[in-house]
């Protein structure tokens, strides 16, 4: 993707947005428009497809747990809807709170402390059978970068039908941006051209949103720690 104007737009800001942000609201926007990007494969009580109204993000967030780095996920729902000084305290939430204090960190740790089958269980049910738990907890699209620290993935596995994530930003304002999806649920020229579509929000309506922010009031250094 080129995406030299809101490069552009980024650098007018002393604290611009945090890269995964843009790549959350302006995914959220591709799939208002594109229904496709909201729907989950459920294989109980039959296999079929389920439709959200409105999209969920679940951002990688790296924190320090226990004196360890652990990858812990936060989910904003209708981040469409949102602006972007919105997400970025809610991003700031997720990086600076206590991680026992933020709702889905917090479930995550507690989930992680049961037994295996009940583990397995939990997991089971959240993915399987129903689509509102299963965005409730996971959302309908993630988003993990990794290109701040000089790097990219090649594959995601997740249980999301679609995840997004991107290569190291280029001099010129190029980037490598990948999206993963699921093939029970979507084809491959519906994902490209959902790519497509984003490039183009990330170039005009994001960008223009970026240089509304003036005075930004975060504190959060312009760095993605999210993983």
């Amino acid at each position: 993707m080129d995406l030299s104007p809101l490069v552009a737009a980024r650098k007018q800001l002393p604290n611009p947005p945090a890269w995964a942000l843009l790549f959350v609201k302006g995914f959220a926007l591709v799939a208002k428009r594109r229904p496709e990007l909201r729907q989950a494969y459920l294989p109980l009580p039959w296999p079929h497809l389920w439709e959200a109204e409105a999209s969920s993000a679940s951002v990688a967030v790296e924190r320090e747990y226990e004196g360890e780095p652990a990858v812990l996920f936060g989910v904003v729902t209708t981040p469409e809807t949102r602006t972007l000084s919105e997400l970025m305290d809610k991003l700031e939430e997720w990086k600076n709170a206590p991680v026992e204090h933020v709702g889905h960190f917090n479930r995550s740790l507690r989930y992680a402390r049961y037994p295996l089958l009940v583990r397995r269980f939990v997991w089971w049910y959240a993915t399987s059978w129903f689509g509102k738990v299963k965005a409730k907890n996971f959302g309908t699209f993630g988003v993990s970068l990794t290109g701040s620290a000089g790097a990219t993935a090649t594959n995601l596995i997740c249980p999301l039908t679609t995840s997004l994530n991107s290569g190291v930003i280029q001099p010129d304002g190029t980037v490598n941006v990948r999206l993963h999806f699921d093939h029970r649920v979507i084809d491959g020229m519906p994902a490209a051209r959902a790519l497509a579509e984003l490039e183009v929000v990330l170039r005009t309506e994001i960008a223009a949103e970026v240089l509304t922010l003036k005075n930004p009031v975060h504190l959060t250094p312009p760095t993605d720690a999210v993983a």
